[in-house]
């Protein structure tokens, strides 16, 4: 990368109260989240008994107006009204949360540079920031691969190695993260140094193991980027 480093002379202190905070934040935000998917799948679940049809979405403010309005028989109706009121109550938590999120990934130095790059939101920089930790636990970027469980699988026989799928170790919620992350970046964003490497894979490979490699190549940019307190400024693609 080249040198474009911001004035954080504290960003190397070692902070274990900020990130448990931040991990805590964002993991309440996903059980708010879960939690509201099982009402959901409940409202759904009682409207196929009842053999209603529709293509109603009870998270939006639309459907759930909708669902207010319909009729049927009790102690059905009562239990529709109460999967509604708890998913109105727990998006407006959530709500409150989020507004919290961002407020903390606007305070801390780390997750200001993750937000640098293109595709990276404020919530998927918290919580990277509060899955991957000190940043200096990692000697090299591999290591944090491997952490994240972005790494391929290798398989050695003889003189031949195989590189297969993605070992999956560690945090599912920051790999899925990275990958749509990745997305957005390479997608929406038209991210000149990311959408170069994709396109490039995905001419011999399948998008989904490209859009992978691309979320593996984005944790190495941010390795190094908290390493240096540097912004996202890559270098153009050499390899």
């Amino acid at each position: 990368m080249k040198t474009h480093r911001l004035t954080f002379q504290s960003l190397s202190e070692h902070r274990p109260e900020e990130v448990r905070e931040a991990r805590a934040l964002v993991r309440g935000r996903q059980t708010l989240v879960e939690n509201r998917t099982k009402y959901a799948n409940k409202v759904h679940g009682l409207l196929s008994d009842h053999g209603i049809t529709e293509d109603v979405k009870p998270l939006s403010v639309e459907g759930r107006e909708f669902l207010r309005e319909l009729s049927i028989p009790t102690p059905w109706d009562e239990l529709l009204d109460s999967y509604l009121d708890l998913i109105e109550s727990l998006t407006e938590e959530i709500q409150k949360l989020e507004e919290t999120i961002e407020e903390r990934a606007g305070s801390l130095k780390e997750t200001q540079l993750l937000m640098s790059i293109p595709g990276v939101s404020y919530f998927t920089a918290l919580t990277i920031y509060a899955e991957v930790g000190d940043i200096r636990r990692f000697d090299r970027d591999k290591e944090v691969v491997s952490y994240v469980g972005l790494n391929p699988v290798i398989r050695e026989s003889g003189d031949s190695r195989i590189e297969g799928s993605i070992s999956k170790r560690g945090s599912g919620r920051d790999r899925w993260l990275l990958v749509q992350a990745a997305n957005t970046a390479v997608h929406t964003c038209n991210d000149e140094y990311l959408s170069r490497f994709y396109d490039r894979l995905a001419s011999r490979k399948n998008s989904q193991k490209a859009i992978v490699a691309t979320a593996r190549k984005m944790l190495v940019s941010i390795y190094h980027m908290l390493d240096r307190g540097e912004v996202y400024d890559p270098p153009g693609v050499s390899a």
